[in-house]
């Protein structure tokens, strides 16, 4: 079926979206005839247009040109390739900087941008939303007919480099913020728990940015300042959406996400469900880890969508521009990363971007066209994947079957835990929650990541790293999973304190009270190098604590003797973090406690993964991504090649 989320031409059949940022305004026209034949030979039947083109549309403050960009889509359209048009309010224009340059942010130094890059507008700036809503509505209002619309591309990477705006305007948002959080500085006071070092206010006017604390700043504001500020973000999507909505109702509206080792501004899963379509950007983490944290990224891209299927608006086919040093993939490596995002519920795959720029500050990222053109080993690369996706098509809105194991990742507890005041800053949440990730997975597990709002009840096995921040209803929910027979596996730092980042006067964890069937009266945190052998023989590091056992057993020690890992029927509560080798240990004995079987059984060290993806018939196919030559079965199908692999199970 075709997918519900994005608006084909109503002849065109199921397909799976494969595309690129298209920015022809780079070129000249006899290059826009060239990239039609390019993208007929490499498969491409979407691409994203007029993310940063405002000055090229608005030339002059109220005056719009269109011509161009019309010449653009009808190209598109002629040659059946689906236009996701961006608003194009990413970057103002030279001229409105010109006329207000109070639109500028201001970065934690006091600083104020200047005009000589992207994304210099303030979040929270009235003025920079009037002048940009006036696009969006002309924009709509343009292109509302155009047969080659397909989607709305809302700004870009909201919040990529002005997530944290120091301005007047953000001072007065934020205020306002919180008095419609708080609805009296009384409350406020005992959130924020201002009577410690004397920071009671009496007056909002009172209140200002956590932006240059002379020592450890007050960390109940600092995660606020940080909800206010995705507030804002998605509270500017909001504002552009409803333009989309009211003159362009039939048409999906997006905005490409980062969820990726690169950024920790947005709480994304309060953002869903204000798009359409969730859709996501990723890069890798350079590193032997890259493959795994791309695989975390992409299931929690799915987490955060509700289960549902997404869009990869960008990835890159080979280097970036942005790292210290920018590797080039590998053969082969296109086609994996592509489909590892496919594998987990993205339905359509797309780049940054089509043609390799000439000039500017992303001249040397990589494209579907490089510099060299079809002379590039990625060329053959792109127009196999192109090959590939075409095959698939039966696949386009096939749903990703879920995992019976699933880790929860909680925004909040993340923005908690980077805080400085904390007993160890070596302790870093989302590495930790990736340790978990990757072992279940190098054991051949399916796993979803989860947001600390999702449904329960259907997964076996629950896994909350380090889930510090934990309210009442979240409390509630954690225990019922456990009393209804599902294996929560708890780890240290979970459930100590609430969504104002209070801690009750008890022992740990007291948001869960004697879930686990043990308590930690201290907290041990260790040196950065030290490491420390369990009885078992498995090998912890970074943190150890100092419980006390009530209803728990124990099944593994310290060396002084003490509980390191206590479990309970429907628990498991783990007081440190283990090496690799060890976690793969430990989530064996998960596994075989709730009887779940691996999807894949892995030679030690090798790499791989399946997903499984359901048609609406309920046909299954399998999406194997074998990161290494050897063998590797699928049901009845036996793989040995490395690649992006699809079986019919």
């Amino acid at each position: 079926m075709p997918l519900p989320f994005i608006h084909w031409p109503s002849d065109a059949a199921p397909r799976i979206g494969f595309g690129a940022d298209y920015n022809p305004e780079q070129w000249s026209r006899e290059v826009w005839a060239e990239d039609i034949q390019l993208m007929k030979e490499a498969g491409v039947n979407l691409v994203s247009v007029g993310i940063f083109s405002w000055g090229l549309i608005e030339v002059r403050d109220g005056e719009f040109d269109f011509s161009w960009l019309h010449e653009v889509l009808d190209l598109m359209h002629a040659h059946g390739i689906a236009v996701d048009l961006a608003t194009a309010t990413a970057s103002p224009p030279q001229w409105l900087i010109e006329k207000h340059p109070e639109i500028l942010p201001v970065d934690k130094r006091g600083l104020t941008a200047d005009n000589s890059s992207r994304q210099h507008w303030r979040p929270s700036s009235p003025v920079f939303r009037k002048y940009a809503l006036r696009l969006v509505e002309a924009m709509a209002t343009e292109f509302a007919e155009h047969p080659a619309l397909a989607l709305w591309h809302v700004n870009n990477e909201l919040g990529c480099h002005n997530t944290y705006d120091y301005s007047p305007d953000a001072v007065a948002h934020f205020r306002q913020w919180l008095n419609s959080k708080y609805g009296s500085l009384e409350k406020l006071n005992f959130a924020w728990g201002t009577h410690f070092w004397s920071q009671k206010y009496s007056s909002w006017e009172q209140i200002q940015l956590p932006q240059n604390p002379m020592t450890f700043g007050n960390p109940t504001q600092t995660i606020d300042f940080k909800r206010f500020c995705s507030d804002v973000l998605r509270d500017y999507l909001d504002a552009e959406m409803a333009v989309l909505k009211r003159i362009t109702p039939a048409i999906p509206v997006t905005t490409n996400f980062m969820v990726m080792w690169t950024y920790d501004g947005a709480d994304y899963a309060s953002w869903a469900g204000h798009v359409d379509v969730v859709s996501n950007d990723h890069y890798l983490h350079p590193g032997p880890q890259s493959w795994i944290e791309q695989s975390f990224s992409a299931s929690h891209t799915r987490g955060i969508a509700g289960g549902k299927n997404w869009i990869l608006m960008e990835h890159s086919t080979s280097q970036v521009s942005w790292q210290p040093v920018n590797y080039a993939k590998l053969p082969g490596q296109l086609e994996r990363d592509s489909g590892t995002h496919f594998a987990h519920g993205a339905d359509a795959i797309c780049f940054f971007q089509w043609r390799q720029s000439s000039a500017g500050a992303e001249k040397f990222h990589s494209a579907l066209v490089p510099h060299t053109g079809k002379q590039s080993q990625i060329w053959p690369e792109v127009v196999g994947l192109g090959e590939k996706l075409s095959s698939l098509s039966h696949l386009a809105g096939a749903t990703v079957e879920q995992a019976k194991i699933a880790i929860i990742f909680d925004q909040d507890s993340y923005w908690a835990l980077a805080n400085d005041s904390v007993p160890s800053q070596a302790v870093k949440y989302r590495e930790h929650a990736l340790g978990w990730y990757r072992a279940f997975v190098e054991r051949g597990h399916s796993v979803d990541v989860i947001t600390s709002q999702t449904p329960l009840e259907s997964y076996e096995v629950v896994v909350t790293p380090s889930l510090y921040m934990v309210n009442d209803e979240l409390a509630q929910r954690l225990t019922s999973f456990a009393d209804l027979g599902g294996l929560l596996v708890g780890t240290f730092l979970t459930g100590i304190a609430d969504e104002n980042d209070h801690i009750a006067p008890s022992v740990y964890p007291a948001r869960l009270g004697n879930l686990f069937g043990a308590q930690t009266t201290d907290w041990m945190p260790l040196a950065p190098e030290e490491t420390i052998i369990l009885e078992s023989g498995l090998t912890a590091h970074t943190w150890s604590e100092n419980i006390v056992v009530s209803t728990g057993k124990v099944i593994d020690t310290y060396p002084n003797g003490k509980p390191a890992l206590v479990e309970t029927e429907n628990t498991l509560y783990v007081s440190t973090i283990l090496d690799t080798a060890s976690l793969r240990q430990l989530v064996d004995r998960i596994a075989l406690k709730k009887s779940i079987a691996p999807a894949l059984t892995l030679a030690e060290g090798h790499r791989a993964e399946l997903r499984v993806r359901v048609t609406a018939d309920g046909s299954r196919y399998g999406v194997l991504i074998n990161h290494d030559e050897g063998p590797v079965s699928v049901g009845n199908h036996h793989i040995s090649e490395p690649g992006f692999h699809v079986v019919e199970l």
